[in-house]
Parts: C-alpha cells; structure tokens; sequence
C-alpha cells in the first residue's frame, strides 16, 4: 500500500499492467478521485492541482495502490 498525498494530483492512474485508467484530480485524507477520461484542459489543472473532483469521478483508496512515481499511480494487480 502506497500513500497517496496531494502531490499526486494530475499523475495518471494505471492498473498493474500498465494501463491508463485515467488522471488523478483530487486527493483526501489518502482517496484518489479519478477522472476516467479527462480533457486537454482538465488534464492541464489537475497536473498544477487546480482541478477538483466532480460527478464522473471515481474514488481510490490508497490500499488499493502498490507504487506511486513521478509521473503515475499504479494500482496492485489483483485489483
């Protein structure tokens, strides 16, 4: 299990595969809120964290994370 801060916010989030399941808008109290499939504008505020979460976000909480990096938040592969 990884931490998830709001650092976080604008990484992409993968599966254990590697792949893209969206980018992360928000992070509280260690939820992800991920949008599944953001614009060029969102995607551009969620990397400086301006962007909040909204209605067609889905949360992940961080037991479900195995690694956090610069650039992604990768999920465990028996999600």
């Amino acid at each position: 299990m990884a931490t998830l801060t709001e650092e976080d916010e604008g990484k992409i989030l993968v599966d254990g595969e590697g792949e893209e399941l969206g980018i992360v808008t928000e992070v509280d109290s260690g939820t992800a809120w991920v949008d599944p499939d953001p614009s060029l504008g969102e995607a551009a505020l969620a990397t400086f964290g301006w962007a909040e979460a909204d209605v067609q976000d889905y949360t992940v909480d961080a037991d479900l994370v195995e690694t956090v990096t610069d650039q992604e938040v990768r999920l465990s592969e028996d999600v």
